[in-house]
Parts: structure tokens; sequence; C-alpha cells
């Protein structure tokens, strides 16, 4: 039997038109490839929708669409994607062929005449006569409801222990149906114990739902998953014939940094065979540029000149001090990435680690708290003791009036941050401290000019 098999859709509002797009080519793929049943093993939507949203009237169109061609099988996904109740509205599409919704554990017939049959409980007791294959579907586990009754700490081991009783379970079934010439097929959402994210990370902790060797044990030829967005599969040869597990990986590439191709699964499930073929959509391009430090425009327009931007998604990322946050120039970044279809900008801000004097609030004297602070700091103190006596002699008339002559005496080859004797021999700013007036102290705007940090 061919399926076609497609996962997180992630139909939402900022997802919209990655999800259409791609969405839209695969079921054409599938329709033109003759398949004769489709699955789609959960995440159709990105979160709750309101059913006269765009996004919702999307979905529903391309489903029904797909309908008009052959059964289809929705599967529950993560609930903060698919709140439940969200595939309601599918029961009642219509189409030419049948959708059901698996929204929880069961078995499910497709039969002679295309239509679904569900067990009544969570397997059949016997498999209805007019059966053509048999799905066995495990929507996603609900921890929170296993930690109430098993307590948080044991929560994620009891998840796993009590699905691989439960695939086992769906074994006895799986092996019936093969006698009879059935093509058997698992259908669930979840994460395989050392399966690899869409970022390139092995998912190898204790609270994933399966393990290979648990869906090798349900004996169905081919186990179609969801939920990791990067498409992957691994094969066992056994008693039971030629068994693969596959996710289909995402439709789309909605994040940046996503690794591998997009697409959906063509399946052939024979009675001890199965294989797939990753068949792609025309998912976005994205493109990552980082700096260490502040944007180089010039590296930035480098990078851009060597690769072709032109449609695609470009994230430029950088990390500065918070004292530079200012100095990145976002309007320029955003006008060398003009022909991309769509820039974000990230910057990451370090933030300045400010130390405190112990005991400095309870100096009496502001000469011993710059003092203080500067030993905190490790600044040499003496040039903003001098600022500091000058500005405690000096009157704001005097310290603007030389502030003046500094700007109009830029040229002048005398350095500009030294206060010297005038002709008269007066002193800049009428300091009489014999410091200041024999060798030349700085005014506050020259401190700032020569770097020095002020307290």
């Amino acid at each position: 039997m061919r399926i076609a098999h497609f996962s997180d859709l992630h139909y939402g509002t900022r997802t919209l038109d990655e999800a259409e797009r791609c969405f839209g080519a695969a079921i054409e793929r599938a329709v033109a490839q003759g398949a004769q049943a489709a699955v789609m093993s959960g995440d159709a939507t990105d979160h709750a929708l309101d059913l006269h949203s765009p996004a919702a009237a999307r979905l529903v169109e391309r489903v029904r669409r797909l309908a008009d061609h052959c059964p289809v099988l929705l599967l529950q996904g993560t609930y903060s994607h698919e709140p439940p109740g969200t595939l309601d509205i599918f029961r009642s599409v219509g189409g030419r062929h049948p959708i059901h919704v698996a929204d929880r554990i069961q078995q499910v017939a497709l039969t002679r005449e295309g239509d679904w049959i569900a067990s009544p409980q969570w397997h059949f007791g016997a498999l209805p006569d007019r059966a053509v294959a048999l799905f066995s579907c495990l929507p996603t586990v609900n921890k929170a409801t296993v930690a109430a009754t098993a307590g948080a700490t044991h929560a994620a081991q009891a998840v796993g222990e009590q699905l691989a009783r439960l695939l086992c379970g769906f074994a006895p079934s799986h092996r019936i149906a093969r006698s009879r010439g059935l093509p058997t097929i698992g259908v669930s959402h979840g994460t395989v114990f050392g399966c690899v994210s869409e970022h390139g990370v092995p998912m190898a902790g204790f609270d994933h739902e399966f393990t290979t060797g648990a869906l090798f044990a349900a004996e169905a030829q081919a186990f179609m998953l969801g939920h990791i967005h990067r498409h992957q599969t691994w094969a066992q040869q056994g008693l039971s014939g030629a068994q693969l597990i596959a996710y289909a990986g995402s439709i789309g590439r909605f994040h940046y940094g996503e690794e591998g191709e997009k697409g959906f699964l063509l399946w052939e499930v024979g009675t001890d065979s199965a294989c797939c073929t990753l068949e792609p959509t025309p998912a976005r391009r994205t493109m990552d540029i980082v700096f260490e430090g502040r944007p180089d425009l010039e590296a930035l327009r480098e990078a851009v000149s060597r690769q072709d931007i032109a449609g695609a998604s470009v994230r430029v990322r950088w990390t500065v001090a918070e004292e530079d946050r200012g100095s990145v120039d976002r309007g320029a970044i955003q006008r060398i990435l003009a022909d991309a279809a769509e820039t974000k900008l990230e910057g990451r801000i370090v933030p300045v680690v400010r130390t405190r004097m112990a005991g400095i609030s309870r100096m009496a004297r502001m000469e011993d708290k710059l003092r203080a602070w500067a030993q905190v700091s490790e600044v040499n103190p003496e040039p903003l003791l001098r600022c500091l006596a000058a500005l405690e002699e000096a009157t704001p008339e005097d310290i603007a009036a030389d502030l003046l002559r500094e700007r109009d005496a830029e040229t002048s080859p005398r350095n500009p941050c030294d206060w010297r004797l005038d002709a008269s021999g007066g002193q800049g700013y009428g300091s009489t401290s014999s410091s200041v007036s024999a060798t030349a102290s700085k005014s506050p705007k020259a401190c700032a000019n020569a770097g020095v940090p002020l307290p």
C-alpha cells in the first residue's frame, strides 16, 4: 500500500506562509504519485486557532483537498500545539473519502470501500473482515496525568514503561493481520531516545517516550512518527520481516538553524516489508551570520557577496557590551540585506558587572570615596582627584568659558586637555592649587575625552 505521511505542519499566524506553500506542494505531489491513504502524525497546528482565522481556513481547505483524493488519518499531537479538541472540526469537513481523527489510543482498520473502522477499546478483539490495512495509533501521552498517578519523580520512567507494554500489546494483532496478508502500520507522536533534533542535538534524556526496541517490539512493518522536525529512520530485519521506523520531519523550515531536507514521506508498506522516500517541499532557505562583537559592515557585505541571499531568510546575531549597544547600525544592516526575503537582527547584550566598595557610603570626604572607588575599579585616581579639585574651586562660568576656548583652539598645537597659564599669568579656572598651576591639569571634558572613567 502506498501511503503519504505528513507531519508537523504547524499552521499558525506566524508560520502560515511557510506551512501553506510546503503543504500545498506536498499534497499535489502525493496526489500525482497515487497515494492510497494519507497519515498526518501530529502538530497540524502551531497553536490554538480560531475557526475564522486565515490559518485554520487554509488548513481545512488543504485537508479537504487531500480527502478528495484518498482516506485521511489525523493523529493528536503535542497539546501545546494542538490543544485537545482542535482536530474535531475535521470530522465534519467531508470530502470524497473519510477523515478519521485519532485522539485516543486505538487501532483503526482501513476497509476495501475506503472507510475507517475504529476499535472500541485500545485494540481490536477481532479484525474487521473487510480490512485492507491495520493502523495502530498512539497519540501524544499526557505526562501530567501520568505524573499525578505515579508521582513527578517517577513520571518519565512510568511513561516509558507503560508505552513499552502497550506497544508489545499491539504485536498479537499485527501478527494476525500479517497472516491475513494485511500491511501493519504504527502511528505516533513523541521522542525516540537517541534521535537527532532539527538543530543537530542528540535527544538522549530519560524523559523520552520511546526506544527503537519498544517500537520494533510492536511488530508493525512501518512506524510513522511525528514531533521531531528532522527526517531520520531506523530499520530492522527480523522474524516479522523488514521493519522501518521513520520521522517525516516538519513539512517546512519554521526556525533558523534547522538542518536537513524538508518534505513528506511516501511509503510502500507490504505484509512483511516497508520502505519510504523523502519527497522534498519548497521550504525556505535560512542563513545565519554571527559576529562575536559589534557587526562589521564590511565583513557583512563580503559575506553577502559570496552567497545568494535573494529570497532567503537571513538572521544576523552579535554580542556587544552594554555600553556599546547603541553603536550597532541596524539600518545599515537592513540595507545590506535588502535582497533577503526576511531579516532578523538579534543582539546579545553583555551587562556591565558593577562592583561596590564596602563602606564607601560611610566615608565623609569625597576624595576618600573617589580613592576607594578607583581602587575597586583598578584605575589611577590622581587625574580624577585633580578634576574634582577644579570642580570644587572654579565657578560654572569659568568652566563654560574654558570649554568654549578649548573648542576654538582645537587646531592649536598645544594639548587641548592642558590647563595652561594664560598670557597674563592667570591660571585656567582660577585654580590656586600649586599642582594645577605648575604642571597643568585636565578639565572634566578632557578627562572624558582621554578615556578616564568618571565616578
